[in-house]
């Protein structure tokens, strides 16, 4: 599995994801759910983006990010989740070197992204409410273009750094991973060197892909409480509440469990015994599976363009 080099260092070739694994019983249950949500996504975002392309009504900023988040979603779990699925099928969690740092490299660049993402559409919101007589000015095509072009640029660089740093370190033949999945932090606590500079950068990375895309959705939203606040129409500021109201959801979801589990204090996330072993790896399912599953039922739920696009289509499709 590993080989020796002249310096006694073992070079990992392939790591072994525990998941479950002490858990027979529930893996069983655990494939039927993973499988079930993993459809809901490949079906609810694939609808979100085929009606955000093919209805012109929805070809505003809003649902063009929204269409971007979708494929994201889609891209991040496709990454993760059917390889998942076979290793509880088979009861082999083996993962090739150069796969882990692919799988790694898919989840943290479509996390970095999202989160650039989801700030974006707080901007878009707040030019909307705040200023609709010049959105159209603002928000241009070549302006939300170049926006989702920059979060998507700037979320692979980031995670290129992160898992060159992450997977040029030593294991010394320590390639048990405890997670459903090579994540970054997981990976780390296998490293037998000093991960000092993993956790400097890790932290500027928290800084600008968490801390700075919050502020700009804190930002903008209390700039849009304020504005709705003083519109004189009731119906107005319900509508405007509306249109909020989702984004506002997917925002709490999102960052709530990615602080749980990059927002720890690294020096105890990463080294020693980790008794909560079992709380993160529910925290990684419900960040990993449930917020991309969790998306479009909220924007189609609570949206009545997406709902009326998406039986616009239907009926295109399905009947002559």
């Amino acid at each position: 599995m590993y080989d020796m080099d002249k310096n006694n260092q073992t070079f990992v070739s392939e790591f072994l994801l525990l998941g479950l694994s002490g858990y027979p019983k529930t893996e069983i249950l655990y494939f039927v759910i993973m499988l079930v949500m993993y459809l809901v996504i490949l079906t609810g975002n694939g609808v979100l983006i085929i009606a955000s392309i093919f209805d012109s009504h929805l070809h505003t900023p809003m649902y063009f990010f929204l269409g971007n988040l979708s494929f994201l979603d889609i891209c991040y779990t496709t990454s993760s989740v059917p390889s998942t699925l076979v290793s509880l099928i088979s009861k082999k969690g083996n993962i090739s070197f150069s796969g882990c740092a692919v799988q790694m490299f898919v989840g943290f660049a479509m996390g970095s992204t999202e989160c650039l993402l989801l700030g974006m559409m707080a901007f878009d919101r707040y030019v909307a409410i705040c200023n609709p007589l010049r959105y159209s000015i603002i928000m241009s095509k070549e302006v939300y273009v170049s926006m989702a072009s920059a979060s998507w640029f700037s979320g692979g660089i980031n995670s290129v750094v992160q898992t060159s740093l992450a997977m040029r370190l030593p294991f010394c033949g320590n390639n048990v991973i405890n997670d459903f999945t090579c994540e970054v932090l997981a990976v780390l606590k296998l490293a037998c060197a000093d991960i000092s500079l993993n956790i400097v950068t890790m932290a500027i990375s928290n800084m600008a892909f968490l801390v700075l895309p919050l502020l700009l959705i804190f930002f903008s939203y209390v700039f849009i409480l304020y504005t709705i606040l003083r519109m004189n129409s009731a119906t107005g500021r319900r509508k405007a509440f509306s249109t909020c109201s989702a984004h506002l959801t997917v925002v709490g979801i999102f960052y709530g469990t990615v602080f749980f589990m990059y927002g720890k204090p690294k020096s105890q996330n990463l080294t020693g015994e980790d008794k909560s072993r079992i709380s993160d790896k529910v925290i990684s399912l419900f960040y990993g599976v449930v917020t991309p599953m969790l998306n479009p039922i909220i924007y189609s739920l609570r949206n009545k363009d997406v709902k009326a696009a998406v039986k616009y289509i239907l009926k295109q499709k399905y009947i002559p």
